[in-house]
């Protein structure tokens, strides 16, 4: 309850910093009197904020009674009035007041140099902030928008032995958290899906997470992964979310995705390894369960990947890149890791020389290609959402890998 009450605190606090900070700009620059405005001003801060007044409200019930309800609304009014106004201007607010604080540090230090700029100070930095704050008013709406519409394909080209000259521009096409539900819905899962035939993969692999929560979107999950076409099979390791369509009970949730799966010609792999032969080359693949609900043990982890010694590519596919499966593969003398689970960074925030997101407080792998000598590790950006029915500065994407002999 007090880390809620924070949170609900610091979402207040950031809101109030924000429109305190961008009137007080526009009324000096055009030297406008908004104080006839002050009721329209607060009726769209309360407006912005209804959802989370009910959310707060419905948890505050539950607090008390005991009595559990999730806010679940599918409805597209709800999304359109409420819900994605909440989110896209809490967005704006954070994306904002992290430039706003920086620039209120050095404005801070300015003055200390230059106390006689007192005025010329107070002045730029009025114009700083209304500029600031315009553009992500303008930019994060339609960066969110691009990155529910869009899916990037992105190409890695891993250079191998000559022994592989028979695979010579193979193409993995890897995809990860696909998690289907109200917002991935059927238009975002058939682009997703045209995507990924687009690359003439030969084979696909997939880091887990195939629905988000809930039973309901188990077969048409299944359904639109089953419409991959490739030569050599569509396979799975376990996510995290595919544990959790029946709340309580992991074996019920992971033995229906993986049946549904079955039924459309995917297959989940749990712990277990796949040999793929093409023409004299044979290609093992681990499939390890690293989630939230499981964990491999060291032992098992070393077993798998020592079954694919003779392999002339070992793969190793895995729902979280932790840096224990990471450090275990290069020690296993793994050619390259994949994973997913991070969604890129879902929400990630601009700010100078580096981008901020909470998924860094998990782990320093949040997106991309990360060589360690001839280990490689990716990252996919996945295509669902988790959390925030948002993404913002993190496009879907399908990683297309083509091994070149060198």
């Amino acid at each position: 309850m007090i880390r809620l009450l924070l949170l609900i605190a610091a979402a207040i606090i950031l809101q109030i910093y924000f429109y305190k900070k961008y009137f007080n700009s526009i009324r000096f620059l055009f030297n406008t009197d908004l104080s006839n405005l002050k009721i329209l001003k607060r009726s769209v801060v309360v407006y912005l904020n209804i959802y989370l007044f009910i959310a707060f409200s419905l948890w505050l019930h539950t607090f008390i009674t005991g009595d559990r309800f999730r806010l679940l609304i599918e409805n597209d009014f709800w999304d359109y009035l409420i819900l994605y106004p909440f989110w896209i201007s809490i967005m704006v607010v954070i994306q904002v007041a992290l430039f706003l604080i920086l620039l209120d540090v050095i404005k801070f230090i300015v003055r200390l140099i230059f106390r006689q700029k007192k005025e010329l100070i107070k002045k730029t930095c009025f114009v700083l902030t209304f500029i600031i704050s315009t553009f992500f008013i303008i930019y994060v709406p339609a960066r969110v928008i691009i990155d529910y519409k869009f899916v990037k394909v992105r190409e890695v080209i891993y250079p191998e032995e000559a022994t592989l000259k028979q695979l010579s521009n193979f193409k993995i096409a890897f995809i990860a958290d696909v998690q289907a539900d109200w917002y991935t819905n059927d238009n975002r899962l058939n682009h997703f899906i045209q995507k990924v035939n687009e690359t003439e993969p030969d084979l696909v692999l997939i880091a887990g997470d195939i629905i988000t929560s809930t039973p309901l979107y188990i077969d048409k999950a299944a359904q639109y992964l089953g419409k991959i076409n490739t030569t050599y099979g569509v396979y799975s390791c376990v996510g995290d979310h595919d544990n959790w369509a029946y709340r309580g009970n992991v074996i019920k949730s992971r033995k229906e995705v993986k049946n549904a799966l079955a039924v459309n010609n995917v297959r989940m792999l749990d712990n277990e390894n796949l040999f793929i032969q093409v023409d004299s080359v044979s290609i093992g693949i681990s499939f390890i369960t690293e989630s939230y609900s499981e964990r491999i043990s060291n032992r098992m982890l070393d077993s798998l990947s020592r079954a694919t010694v003779n392999s002339d590519l070992r793969i190793l596919v895995t729902h979280q890149p932790t840096n224990r499966i990471i450090n275990r593969s290069i020690e296993n003398d793994v050619d390259i890791m994949l994973a997913g689970h991070t969604h890129g960074g879902q929400i990630t925030f601009l700010f100078p020389f580096i981008n901020l997101t909470p998924t860094l407080l998990e782990t320093k792998h949040v997106h991309g290609d990360f060589w360690y000598d001839d280990f490689l590790l990716i990252v996919n950006r996945g295509l669902g959402m988790s959390i925030v029915p948002i993404r913002y500065n993190s496009t879907p994407e399908v990683t297309l890998i083509r091994i070149f002999p060198e």
